[in-house]
């Protein structure tokens, strides 16, 4: 593999197109006529609602209201496509199986099957439309976000969702896996400059969009991830977890123990996972992520504090090194 050069990459990102292959990511299909009432009485978000071409993205819950996953669904107008991170599939896969009694519902791992490959920048769009046959950048553009069309490229055909977890405008295009290199260099070809793993990480912190595993896990309630306006639908029928949201909401008026910020770090170093917020000598919480900003050219983090302590630019040290509570996302959000 060409080493990657992340200035270049995260420039790239910024201001033109960049790729990143999501093996980090599983995807899970779902068929069967019940398809959508069987998701509805299990996921967050209304299911149900969605027409072939669109999506939505979603938390799965715990009876506690705790998660089990974030993931995004596309109804692609025969089956639905589910995807998440990579180390909760097997625990999706088991709880979605053990619901399913006399629904005409059926589930089948394409982790390995697909490649997910995204493509993300200002020029994602006419990125993806020089590569692609059957979908213009004027037709990629005016996807919303979730959305999804059916497109081929050399050829086979390829299904291209419209993402919005770095930032920037944003594609995901998933290819047969075994022609993943080919694709990849065909973008490269088209303009895009490959991103590393480190500096999609930082691109996603900088947007403060939380990931599982690292900033949400199996304690997580999704008010305190900041996710609910995202993942949840307040209109749509019974879903498993509802009543704990439901009582959070009304009878807590919201107001949840720990909420996730964004914190901007004095010094060179981003901190480590796991470092301890405090307020004064108060412990107040710890951090998920980190990365140093390009864009800040500052140490920046995701952390959970005590809901006492996220008004912006409150005062508080990580590990004994100053730092301040900010709004996220550290970069506002490109169009």
């Amino acid at each position: 593999m060409i080493p990657v050069d992340s200035a270049a990459a995260y420039d790239a990102a910024r201001h033109r197109a960049a790729f990143i292959d999501r093996s980090d990511r599983a995807r899970i299909v779902v068929s069967g006529a019940d398809r959508a009432s069987y998701l509805q009485g299990l996921l967050t978000n209304d299911v149900v609602a969605l027409q072939a071409g669109e999506g939505c993205y979603a938390a799965y819950l715990t009876p506690q209201g705790r998660m089990i996953a974030d993931l995004y669904v596309y109804e692609l107008g025969d089956v639905m496509l589910l995807t998440m991170d990579r180390g909760v599939k097997e625990a999706v896969l088991t709880k979605l199986d053990q619901f399913i009694f006399s629904e005409d519902v059926q589930l089948g791992d394409v982790t390995d099957t697909f490649a997910q490959i995204g493509v993300v920048g200002p020029d994602a769009a006419a990125t993806v439309a020089r590569l692609l046959t059957g979908a213009s950048a004027e037709t990629l553009t005016a996807l919303p976000e979730h959305a999804n069309l059916r497109a081929h490229w050399n050829g086979d055909p390829v299904i291209v969702t419209r993402i919005a977890d770095t930032g920037e405008a944003g594609y995901d295009v998933f290819v047969d896996r075994a022609k993943a290199d080919a694709f990849a260099s065909a973008a490269t070809s088209a303009g895009a400059v490959q991103l590393d793993d480190q500096t999609a990480e930082a691109i996603r912190i900088e947007a403060g969009v939380p990931r599982f595993r690292r900033d949400m896990d199996e304690e997580t309630i999704p008010l305190e991830a900041g996710i609910e306006s995202r993942a949840i639908s307040f209109s749509k029928g019974c879903y498993v977890g509802q009543e704990v949201i439901i009582r959070v909401l009304h009878r807590g008026h919201g107001r949840v123990a720990r909420k996730l910020v964004g914190l901007v770090v004095d010094g060179d170093q981003p901190p480590a996972s796991g470092a301890i917020v405090r307020s004064g000598d108060r412990e107040i919480g710890h951090v998920t992520s980190s990365a140093s900003s390009r864009a800040l050219k500052k140490p920046i983090a995701l952390a959970y504090v005590h809901r006492d302590f996220v008004t912006p630019d409150t005062a508080v040290s990580v590990d004994g090194v100053s730092a301040a509570v900010t709004a996220l996302p550290f970069v506002p959000r490109q169009p």
